[in-house]
């Protein structure tokens, strides 16, 4: 796959929902850093992973989307469309259409997350599936996810992602599966059939993939919306100061995406606390946690990055 040097790239950001020690939501901090996400030049993505779609309760998830909409007004955000579902469920499309609706009336675009149901669905029934999705949203984010990431998550064949091509109100998909090849494959794909599609990377551990084509709606950027636009400025200028940069945010991504996983939402919180922009290193009480011992090597990496400020 070639390269593609001084490229605007566009990037997604999925924002951290903070708490506090008490465990309720730090919605101060929560309102601050979209406003900063969306200053920076990146386009907040709410209820996502990143903001613990899958463990809000429908409440909270009306109350993100008002308070995105009110602290960014006019501004573009994308929140996700999140179904529960257990192992054998089967397709639901009116709680998609639900979650569709409500993202709009609040001015989002929808990221729609997978579902057992969704998944299971032979590859014509799904295109079809998607097509529906369309006619209730004229702009959507289609997204693969691994069963690394969650077990209802599917990635998908050739065959099928062409046919996510085909629709027109698919603006794009996120792509987390961690392999290049596979990424590689749908750039490729892409560039043939439909070079206005948006392949958004989520491979956190791969963040170099916006030098290939793709562009990126990523956890790894709530840390740093800053750093990730100022790295994204030197790749469309050619500076040459990217690859370092690039690499110093890379190795933040490789610490704060190991195992568990879903503990990166802690390391967030760690790192935002260390920057002064939340007040408190809480997570989710359902989230696993990262040792204290991890804000040490944090602050280096933070100390790193301020020479490129």
């Amino acid at each position: 796959m070639n390269i593609i040097p001084r490229r605007k790239i566009t990037g997604y950001s999925a924002a951290l929902l903070p708490f506090r020690a008490d465990g309720a939501i730090d919605w101060d901090g929560f309102c601050a850093h979209v406003a900063r996400t969306a200053a920076a030049g990146l386009v907040p993505a709410v209820n996502m992973d990143t903001g613990f779609g899958n463990l809000i309760d429908d409440q909270t998830r009306v109350d993100v989307l008002r308070r995105t909409r009110d602290t960014i007004p006019g501004q573009l955000f994308t929140a996700g469309a999140f179904v529960p579902s257990q192992s054998g469920d089967s397709f639901a499309p009116d709680a998609y259409y639900r979650q569709l609706d409500q993202i709009q009336a609040f001015g989002g675009i929808p990221t729609i997350f997978q579902s057992f149901g969704l998944t299971r669905l032979p590859t014509a029934q799904l295109i079809a599936a998607y097509a529906a999705f369309g006619r209730h949203a004229p702009q959507f984010i289609a997204f693969e996810l691994g069963t690394m990431f969650a077990p209802f998550g599917k990635i998908y064949d050739l065959a099928t992602y062409e046919g996510l091509l085909g629709i027109k109100e698919c603006l794009g998909a996120k792509h987390s599966s961690l392999s290049r090849q596979l990424e590689w494959e749908r750039l490729a794909l892409r560039d043939r059939i439909r070079p206005d599609f948006k392949v958004f990377t989520g491979n956190d551990l791969a963040i170099d993939m916006v030098m290939y084509g793709s562009d990126y709606l990523l956890g790894l950027s709530t840390f740093a919306p800053d750093y990730f636009a100022l790295r994204d400025r030197y790749w469309l200028e050619g500076d040459a100061r990217f690859y370092e940069l690039n690499d110093l945010l890379q190795y933040l991504g490789h610490f704060a995406f190991r195992p568990p996983v879903p503990a990166y939402k802690h390391t967030a919180a760690q790192f935002l606390k260390l920057r002064g922009w939340i007040n408190c290193d809480a997570t989710h009480p359902a989230s696993p946690t990262r040792p204290a011992t991890d804000i040490e090597i944090l602050q280096n990496i933070l100390d790193s990055l301020t020479r490129f400020a």
